[in-house]
């Protein structure tokens, strides 16, 4: 349900000449599956601070699970957090960005779309990626200045201390929407999982996740093998990277996909396995997809609630040596490593190719059933 709510902050007062007598929108996830877009004024960016214009964002697999209420943090939040922006103000004292490159208004960034406080717990053993405060800004309500927390919106508040990095001019704003989500969580993810050279790696699901561990993977010069069923994701896997691909629509059944895996690997099964379908079911088939002494990396099931559970025997893990791991955000220098990687292979993949069209902000229940469907590899919405 879409909600036309243009709802007006009564606690700010200001001045007519003020910046704060210009207003933008938000998208604001008013009830499980209910949007309703929301009017602020815009803040002034204070010391360290810095007020983004967003040009594109895309609707992550984690959005549609926040979209229905799945995740126990966000939910009274405005929605959105994979995009790409311009800056619109700079507050005093922000002059680079987190890699000492120089910042001006008018330049594009992206960012860390998690704070990483530095000081925490999980910080202090350099798990950046698990910091206690990840989700400060993003479980703000919209109610709650300065207002625009997330990405489905006309702006984005950069809070001081976040992590942020100019944009290459080479790159375009659909090629780069994906960075500071799918593209450095995959970075991190075969990194962390030690994907190179020689090993076998099979990706379950290309959407967004699954096209970039493709083209990360055949970067670091593994063999790809790609598990899909929509014919336009398995086109673009293949552009991506994959030399194979086990088509969901040929084989039909979990024992003949198994079957076809150990085809491809000559009876051993993958070194790893990489699983961003969101499907718990998924799970069980990267279990029986991977080798002896194989590895599962676990990143696509987090937007699934309760009654997804999936029945599996720890003897199998025992019996297979297996080593699984799961992976959630990333250490934010990877972001940094994401643009790097783009530039170095924008002529090999499509990236900018990855939405099949746009979405306003009224047409964000859309663009999150077009995710849903799994036609789409990455939904963009553009306000």
């Amino acid at each position: 349900m879409l909600v036309l709510g243009w709802n007006v902050d009564e606690r700010i007062s200001v001045p007519d000449n003020s910046r704060n007598a210009a207003r933008g929108v938000v998208a604001a996830l008013a009830g499980p599956r209910s949007v309703e877009l929301q009017q602020y004024a815009l803040p002034e960016p204070g010391p360290g601070e810095a007020l983004l214009e967003v040009l594109r964002a895309n609707v992550c697999g984690s959005d549609v699970g926040i979209f229905h209420h799945r995740n126990p943090v966000l939910r009274d939040v405005v929605l959105g957090h994979e995009f790409v922006a311009r800056v619109s103000a700079l507050g005093d004292g922000l002059i680079q960005d987190s890699a000492g490159t120089p910042v001006s208004v008018g330049d594009r960034v992206v960012v860390v779309y998690f704070r990483v406080c530095g000081r925490c717990r999980p910080c202090g053993r350099g798990e950046f990626n698990m910091c206690v405060h990840w989700a400060d800004t993003m479980a703000a309500p919209p109610g709650r200045a300065p207002h625009f927390h997330g990405a489905f919106a006309t702006h984005y508040h950069l809070a001081a201390g976040r992590h942020f990095y100019v944009v290459p001019d080479v790159l375009t704003d659909a090629e780069v929407a994906g960075a500071n989500c799918g593209l450095a969580q995959m970075l991190f993810t075969s990194e962390r999982m030690g994907v190179r050279r020689g090993l076998t790696v099979v990706v379950q699901g290309c959407g967004g996740l699954g096209l970039y561990a493709c083209a990360i993977g055949a970067a670091s010069g593994a063999r790809v093998i790609a598990v899909e069923r929509d014919p336009r994701r398995i086109a673009a896997a293949v552009q991506f990277g994959a030399a194979e691909v086990v088509d969901l629509g040929v084989h039909t059944t979990a024992a003949d996909r198994e079957r076809r895996m150990l085809d491809l690997t000559d009876g051993d099964g993958a070194d790893l396995v990489v699983e961003v379908t969101g499907r718990p079911e998924a799970f069980g088939e990267a279990v029986s997809f991977a080798r002896t002494g194989g590895s599962i990396a676990s990143v696509g099931n987090l937007g699934v609630g309760p009654g997804s559970e999936l029945a599996i025997s720890p003897a199998t893990f025992t019996r297979k040596n297996l080593t699984v791991k799961g992976y959630l955000r990333y250490d934010p220098w990877y972001l940094r490593r994401a643009l790097d990687f783009l530039v170095d292979t924008r002529d090999l993949h499509p990236y900018g190719a990855m939405s099949d069209r746009v979405y306003a902000l009224d047409e964000i229940p859309a663009a999150v059933a077009r995710t849903e469907s799994g036609h789409a590899m990455r939904a963009a919405v553009v306000p």
